[in-house]
């Protein structure tokens, strides 16, 4: 690193990647008005509701790589693209269970868990900073697929009836994964965080 870069302002907040995150903010209400439309039985407004996920799951990734690229990281983006995204998978989950696609439980386990470890990370913030893992990324991944098998699967059950079936498997199938994967990380999350705190605290 030069003088020239150690000594540049730092970003301003008003850019494109913090734009996009605000953006994914603004579609949270959206899908879930869609979601909720009719009781969640238009197939046409699950479709929808599906684009609405779809589009902001993509600015998730956007914002991310274009913050990395454009060296456009700021302490708002920092704060505020964990809430877009802990609030999009919040309204998802619940908009799935209210509309009687998932039961009360899986929200509950799965929200209980991402809830925790932000609240952890912001506990022992003041000793050290806990990064994301691969398995955190792998947890994510299969939450989005899970879901937007889930959010699909209306249409499927009335358009396409004689794969009906099969989609219901795969899905859950992926719900499934999602759930061990998310448990198996909290859990490895908490374990690195005692082991983090403990080596700082010592050093």
């Amino acid at each position: 690193m030069n003088d020239r870069t150690r000594d540049a302002p730092p970003p301003s907040n008003w850019n494109l990647p913090n734009a996009l995150t605000v953006l994914r903010i603004l579609l949270v209400p959206v899908f879930l008005v869609v979601l909720l439309a009719e009781g969640g039985t238009e197939p046409t407004l699950r479709v929808w509701a599906f684009a609405v996920f779809v589009v902001a799951m993509v600015t998730d990734w956007v914002d991310g790589a274009l913050a990395r690229r454009w060296d456009l990281i700021t302490d708002f983006g920092k704060i505020a693209d964990p809430i877009a995204d802990k609030a999009l998978m919040a309204a998802a989950l619940i908009g799935l269970w209210m509309v009687g696609t998932l039961p009360f439980w899986v929200p509950l386990v799965i929200l209980v868990r991402e809830f925790g470890i932000t609240v952890l990370r912001f506990v022992i913030i003041r000793w050290v900073v806990l990064p994301a893992s691969k398995g955190g990324k792998i947890k994510t991944v299969l939450q989005t697929v899970a879901i937007g098998l889930m959010l699909l699967w209306v249409p499927v059950l009335i358009g396409l009836p004689a794969i009906g079936v099969a989609w219901t498997v795969v899905a859950w199938l992926a719900m499934t994964a999602a759930i061990i994967v998310t448990l198996v990380t909290g859990v490895d999350y908490c374990v690195k965080s005692y082991r983090l705190v403990r080596e700082a605290k010592a050093a």
